[in-house]
């Protein structure tokens, strides 16, 4: 299931990490996270769906902080 979410990313570079974290989670088939609009796109296994976003939000503030996704 693919979705789109608002978030807060500082920099280019950032949404970079985060992309590349979030793109290494288990159940996560493909992830475009834009700095300049403030959006990530997700596509997650439909069946796991709530469970690997809650691992990919983990994933991608440890990779950088300052990640927040407006749910």
């Amino acid at each position: 299931m693919k979705k789109v979410y608002k978030i807060e990313i500082d920099c280019a570079n950032c949404a970079n990490k985060v992309k590349d974290a979030i793109a290494k989670v288990d159940g996560v088939n493909s992830v475009s996270i834009n700095f300049m609009t403030q959006k990530m796109i997700i596509d997650i296994e439909d069946s796991r769906f709530e469970e690997v976003l809650k691992a990919a939000i983990k994933a991608g503030k440890k990779a950088e902080s300052d990640f927040e996704v407006i749910l």
